[in-house]
């Protein structure tokens, strides 16, 4: 896991709605920052997708900016592809920008692990808070968002953050496989 204080990652990655390109220092005007990777596919992104719609309303006003990356490998998930994703977000009701990282850097630079996989980092973005949105599990549980909705409102308040946290679960993100080309035996 990333540890707490680490300064976030930089990125610069297209919209999948509108092929914008976002970066880092887009979001530098907002009190935090909340980074969360997310799939269309995945059973635990769509038990967690209303509530996180609703934190995305009710801390809109609040200097809270959220993005979005997704980075599963839309080869072989193409339910994950920019187009269904970009579906799916719609559908959802997230108002806030979704990316896509097709070269996958951007999730092993935040070491994401997951979907969802929440980040949330400070006005100087550091990483205050990694972990699960609340307890809830598909079939166990309806999604409160407890566990994020207190680091936001302790971030947003000037308050320390609890620093035991407990890691995301969720489907673990699609890598892509890579051939070692040099290394593979020549077909002569």
């Amino acid at each position: 896991m990333l540890p707490l204080g680490t300064p976030a990652p930089t990125f610069s990655l297209p919209d999948i709605s509108s092929g914008r390109i976002i970066s880092l220092a887009d979001f530098s005007a907002s009190k935090g920052l909340l980074v969360t990777f997310l799939c269309a596919h995945c059973p635990y992104v769509l038990h967690i997708q209303a509530e996180l719609a609703a934190i995305s309303r009710d801390y809109s006003e609040k200097s809270l900016a959220i993005v979005a990356i997704t980075s599963n490998d839309a080869l072989t998930y193409p339910q994950d592809a920019p187009t269904p994703t970009a579906a799916f977000a719609r559908s959802a009701g997230f108002t806030f920008p979704f990316l896509y990282d097709e070269s996958q850097s951007v999730a092993q630079a935040f070491t994401a692990s997951c979907t969802p996989d929440f980040f949330l980092f400070n006005s100087l973005r550091h990483l205050v808070y990694r972990g699960q949105l609340d307890r809830s599990r598909p079939n166990s549980g309806t999604p409160d968002g407890a566990d994020l909705r207190a680091a936001l409102q302790a971030l947003l308040a000037d308050q320390p953050i609890n620093p035991d946290q407990k890691p995301s679960t969720g489907c673990g993100i699609k890598w892509k496989t890579t051939v070692d080309h040099h290394h593979s035996p020549s077909i002569k």
